[in-house]
């Protein structure tokens, strides 16, 4: 380890602290997404504020922000690792202040699409978000702050739909003014980003290596041992004179090597995870639903305020969307705290669930697309986003208790980046006005036929693993069979199954 040259210092010092950097990253992420005009942005600019056509934004508008988030996620992601996550969480608050600006003052399809592509950074740039906190706080902290960053979130998100509606419904609050109150929420959010500690290392990039290295050093680098030095001037019981002292030529020469290496050999590692995270079977299912339901709901989220319009003029009645987010996100919540309580052997019945309950999500977005009541839109939805969460959760969970953070945190980043590509490819063909430029509600008719043909894929792999298991097991008896070995109870019920069978 090499020693500090700086006066009375041998060794780096360490800021243990986790609640003041978990504080700040929790006031943003409460702040940014304190959007109480969120859930209505589609009946805003439909309305008389920006006075544009339902066609407009669904064709031409909403699809900019698919592709902005597709074209900056792997960018932003290496760029946030390499530059340790605070720029990028900045970057994020400003980001949202110039969507909020322009969705104030800003008027035109171009201005709302170029909207929609800075929104698309934003979204892309929420990685640093949750990688940000465990760069600055041990491990034996990494479930407890993750669990606030998360909740936190999420009770922003629902106190600003509840505000929203209230707003709208108690007191006939214009939506101009929600996007006020956005705006300034966003500012704080922003102003919250600017004390946070800037991390020393970083997953990727920055891994402490020239603290693991020792230069030879030169005859004039090294300092001749003093008679007088004693193990108690160091901590760690090594004097510091004695050992060799790094010019600045040394030094610099260190650096410059490191730098021309590590992106070589963070590519080479990123590959190398990759391989790894999918060689096993298990993961790689699960991680395919991951890709293919995300990008459903993507779409879907993207899109359900276009049809609860189209259902329900914004204009010739009152909205309850704000309501109603705040309704599927609190039973989001309820759905994936009950997972943790749920005794099911997942890596057997865990592909039959995703089938069965990807089921659900089908038939929620086909009463969805079917009915012409407001309200049975407003329940659809409500079931079809508490279901995914409830499998995204189950989804989370396997996968992360067979991997490192960081092989994580790579395993995340594909996923979102497949399921993104194929939501572009989705919105190219279905709803981009380049392409077939539906109808929202032949949409939302291919989307319920999409889960559906989700809900079909891992029924049948689900029945095939436990086939599967079922032999194994059958196997294993008539093995212990054979070897004439003690069989235990349970063992011998299983044989006795197999013989009437």
């Amino acid at each position: 380890m090499l020693c500090c040259t700086g006066p009375g210092c041998c060794n780096l010092a360490e800021n243990n602290g986790w609640r003041y950097p978990t504080l700040l990253l929790c006031a943003f992420g409460f702040f940014s997404m304190m959007r109480p005009s969120e859930p209505f942005l589609t009946p805003y600019l439909v309305g008389p504020a920006k006075n544009l056509t339902t066609e407009q934004v669904t064709n031409e508008i909403f699809p900019v922000w698919t592709y902005s988030y597709l074209a900056m996620l792997f960018p932003v992601f290496l760029v946030t690792d390499y530059l340790r996550y605070k720029p990028i969480i900045a970057l994020q608050g400003i980001s949202f202040i110039i969507t909020w600006l322009m969705l104030l003052f800003a008027q035109g399809v171009l201005a709302m699409q170029f909207l929609e592509f800075v929104f698309g950074i934003a979204s892309a740039t929420e990685v640093a978000y949750y990688s940000y906190i465990y760069s600055v706080v041990s491990s034996e902290h990494y479930q407890k702050v993750t669990s606030y960053c998360r909740s936190v979130t999420l009770v922003a998100y629902t106190l600003a739909s509840i505000l929203g509606q209230v707003l709208v419904s108690v007191w006939s609050v214009p939506y101009f003014y929600l996007n006020v109150i956005a705006l300034v929420s966003v500012s704080v959010a922003f102003l919250s980003s600017i004390p946070l500690p800037m991390p020393r290392t970083s997953m990727l990039f920055h891994r402490k290596e020239t603290e693991k290295i020792q230069v030879p050093p030169s005859t004039e680098d090294v300092k001749p041992k003093s008679e007088n030095s004693s193990p108690q001037n160091n901590p760690d019981g090594e004097n510091c004179s004695q050992l060799p002292v790094t010019s600045d030529r040394n030094v610099y020469t260190l650096a410059k090597a490191t730098e021309q290496n590590n992106a070589k050999n963070v590519l080479l590692k990123l590959w190398s995870d990759f391989i790894k995270c999918y060689s096993s079977p298990q993961i790689f299912y699960w991680s395919i639903w991951w890709a293919l339901a995300s990008c459903g709901y993507y779409q879907v989220t993207n899109y359900i305020q276009v049809l609860w319009d189209h259902v329900e003029p914004s204009q010739n009645a009152t909205v309850y969307n704000g309501g109603v987010e705040a309704v599927s996100t609190f039973m989001s919540a309820v759905t994936s705290f009950a997972v943790g309580y749920i005794k099911l052997d997942w890596a057997i019945w865990g592909e039959m669930a995703l089938g069965i309950f990807s089921t659900v999500n089908s038939g929620a977005l086909f009463a969805i697309d079917l009915s012409d009541n407001i309200w049975i839109c407003y329940a659809g939805y409500v079931v079809f986003k508490a279901t995914y969460m409830l499998l995204i959760t189950i989804a989370t969970f396997q996968i992360a208790a067979n991997l490192s953070m960081e092989r994580y945190a790579l395993l995340f980043g594909v996923n979102t980046f497949v399921a993104l590509l194929l939501q572009t490819i989705m919105t190219v063909i279905v709803v981009d006005s380049r392409g077939l430029g539906l109808d929202i509600i032949t949409q939302f008719l291919i989307y319920g036929s999409y889960f559906a043909a989700i809900s079909g894929l891992f029924f049948i792999r689900g029945v095939y693993t436990l086939i599967q298991h079922r032999r194994r097991r059958k196997r294993k008896m008539e093995s212990e069979i054979i070897k004439g070995n003690n069989l235990s109870p349970e063992s011998e019920t299983m044989c006795r199954n197999v013989t009437r069978i």
